[in-house]
């Protein structure tokens, strides 16, 4: 058996090179397929990673009162750990704020480095972005030291609404290409096939049961789905590198990112690889149904 394997692998790759043109017609086929399928991928992950991230880093600003002194303000804090599914927070003085928002507007809030209209705020993270209304809501329940609690309600909302759109639509869209890509790689293989009729009728003829027809052309359809992985292979390691490095650190700046290079481009390319030997494969044992009883 193993050596019938070997036998029909080797027929397959003679029969790749005895039918060039429409090999190449093929592989080129299966090569534009994927690259498009894989620059879809790349789009459609990295939205729905930064939509993650948006999620993630909305944040309970509770700002404090006026008249509250520091003890008031560490009891304030103990009593927001003990809201469930506080995750961590972060505490900015009034300077502190003052100095970040003069940073983001400009010169036209120097005129408040004497009367700091501004309140101490603690910034409190959830661990899971659900949870946020609820400690805003319980944040603003403890009202002897709290002026008011807020996590942007109007735009947070926008931002998970954004976030569950992109991870349905990039679902779909991904499962409409890959059917796609299915469609038009087996019809490309199909013609290969068509073209040889009448060598499958001559085998037929002979004898030659209809499992040692179909698997050389099983294994040639499966070939010519890798050969055709590899040019987009190829682009998505140097595209996908080349823009992390220029993307990525204008992200960083807003604590986002794009998903890193390292293990995503071995598990984009082993996917594309897959994808196109298996879609190569079954497009050939569609392909042979016509010319075999099964």
């Amino acid at each position: 058996m193993l050596r019938n394997f070997f036998q029909h692998v080797l027929e397959s790759l003679k029969s790749l090179r005895r039918n060039g043109w429409m090999t190449v017609s093929s592989v080129t086929a299966v090569t534009i397929t994927l690259t498009l399928l894989g620059a879809f991928l790349v789009i459609i992950l990295n939205t729905v990673k930064l939509a993650q991230d948006m999620e993630n880093n909305v944040e309970v600003s509770v700002y404090v009162n006026y008249e509250a002194d520091e003890d008031e303000k560490e009891e304030l804090r103990a009593e927001l750990e003990e809201i469930p599914h506080v995750d961590s927070i972060a505490f900015s003085s009034k300077d502190e704020e003052l100095e970040r928002v003069q940073n983001s507007y400009g010169d036209s809030w120097d005129l408040f480095d004497q009367d700091n209209p501004l309140l101490d705020v603690f910034i409190v993270r959830a661990d899971d972005p659900q949870y946020v209304e609820g400690i805003t809501e319980e944040a603003n329940g403890m009202t002897e030291y709290v002026q008011e609690a807020s996590y942007g309600e109007d735009l947070s909302d926008r931002i998970f609404s954004i976030a569950q759109n992109v991870r349905t639509w990039g679902l779909i869209g991904t499962i409409v290409l890959i059917v796609v890509a299915i469609f038009l790689i087996s019809n490309t293989i199909r013609m290969t096939i068509l073209t040889r009729k009448q060598e499958i009728q001559v085998m037929r003829l002979v004898g030659a049961k209809n499992g040692y027809i179909r698997w050389p052309f099983f294994l040639e359809g499966g070939w010519i789905g890798l050969l055709g992985s590899v040019i987009p292979i190829i682009l998505m390691y140097s595209v996908y590198n080349r823009a992390y490095e220029l993307i990525n650190p204008i992200l960083e700046r807003s604590n986002y990112s794009l998903l890193s290079p390292g293990s995503f481009n071995w598990q984009m390319s082993l996917l594309l690889a897959v994808i196109g030997i298996v879609i190569g494969s079954i497009g050939s044992a569609f392909s042979m149904r016509r010319f075999l009883k099964f």
